[in-house]
């Protein structure tokens, strides 16, 4: 192989590797457990019966887990987020619900 038929393949492996590593600051690896992480949330917010899963939307960024939507009670509120912090690769629980009681 001729010196620059190598270099060549060096520069289009990093062109084709690069945004794979740099994509929202995040590697291939932490995209994959993020989503992981997330599916877990949201699959045991709809398995809590004082949770309202369907409502609330889960988005987690290098383990750090922000639970968004509308709850019907402080206290189910207190429940979403203490089921999110119980999940394996959580770091942190971010909270941007809403207490909204039913029928307003």
């Amino acid at each position: 192989m001729s010196k620059l038929s190598y270099w060549k393949s060096v520069v289009l492996a990093i062109v084709l590797i690069a945004p794979l590593t740099t994509a929202c600051g995040k590697t291939v690896g932490e995209t994959i457990d993020d989503t992981t992480i997330t599916t877990r949330v949201k699959t045991a917010m709809l398995n809590d019966p004082t949770v309202g899963g369907l409502r609330i939307d889960v988005d987690t960024f290098k383990g750090v887990v922000t639970l968004s939507g509308r709850v019907k009670s402080q206290a189910e509120k207190d429940q979403a987020i203490a089921v999110a912090r119980k999940i394996s690769g959580v770091t942190d629980v971010k909270d941007a619900l809403q207490v909204i009681p039913e029928g307003q």
